[in-house]
């Protein structure tokens, strides 16, 4: 009993400095300019409120990730883009509150925004909700384009998060000027070394990812 306490103590002093596991960073650290909008730190997602292990705006990620979007920024950069984050490394209890919430089927506040054309029962079977997330490992990213000049998104095709067939990389249902947006935040990423979910278009994860066994429950602080 005594080991517990003390180990108990020692994450709670660890969290409490805000230091991060060995191989996290703040990615503000490595980018200073970035564009960060945690949307889980937000009412602005699915859900509609802000999500459990979200305290703060700090999007964290392995160094190697965060390196590497380091040099996809400088990329941009040639041409007047830059990328904007929504999410990034996610501690399981965020995916333990969207699991709570999926198995809650009166809680449908922002279906005709985020998942108009699925059942929220069939969230698990179609794979928007699983029990656990590869954002959990540090190495995965959420994101988008901007137009430095403007500081407006490149037009993508669809919201971020929407649970359905516009979402997939691929979905033939979109503009051109759509399509050539995809297709440039695709190469930008791949070129760089990370690979893509071809269910979302914003999806991307370091190929090389250090913890690929690994999941963190770590607050976002």
């Amino acid at each position: 009993m005594k080991q517990i306490i003390r180990f108990s103590l020692l994450l709670y002093s660890f969290y409490s400095f805000g230091q991060l596991p060995e191989g996290f960073v703040y990615v503000n650290e490595i980018i200073p300019s970035l564009n960060v909008e945690l949307k889980y730190f937000s009412e602005k997602n699915f859900i509609g409120k802000p999500i459990e292990g979200y305290k703060s705006n700090k999007l964290i990620l392995t160094k190697q990730t965060a390196e590497a979007l380091k040099l996809i920024n400088k990329h941009l950069k040639n041409k007047r883009l830059s990328l904007k984050v929504y999410d990034g490394y996610r501690p399981q209890r965020a995916v333990n509150h969207f699991i709570r919430w999926a198995k809650n089927l009166n809680d449908t506040i922002n279906k005709s925004i985020y998942y108009p054309n699925v059942n929220k029962k069939d969230l698990f079977k179609e794979e928007y909700i699983a029990a656990k997330s590869g954002h959990s490992k540090g190495s995965t990213v959420d994101l988008t384009i901007i137009d430095t000049d403007t500081g407006k998104l490149l037009d993508m095709g669809s919201i971020y998060d929407f649970f359905g067939v516009q979402s997939w990389v691929n979905y033939e249902g979109i503009t051109e000027e759509q399509k050539a947006n995809r297709k440039l935040l695709h190469e930008v990423m791949t070129k760089f070394g990370f690979k893509n979910y071809p269910r979302e278009w914003w999806h991307f994860t370091l190929k090389d990812e250090p913890f690929s066994n690994s999941y963190f429950d770590f607050p976002v602080e």
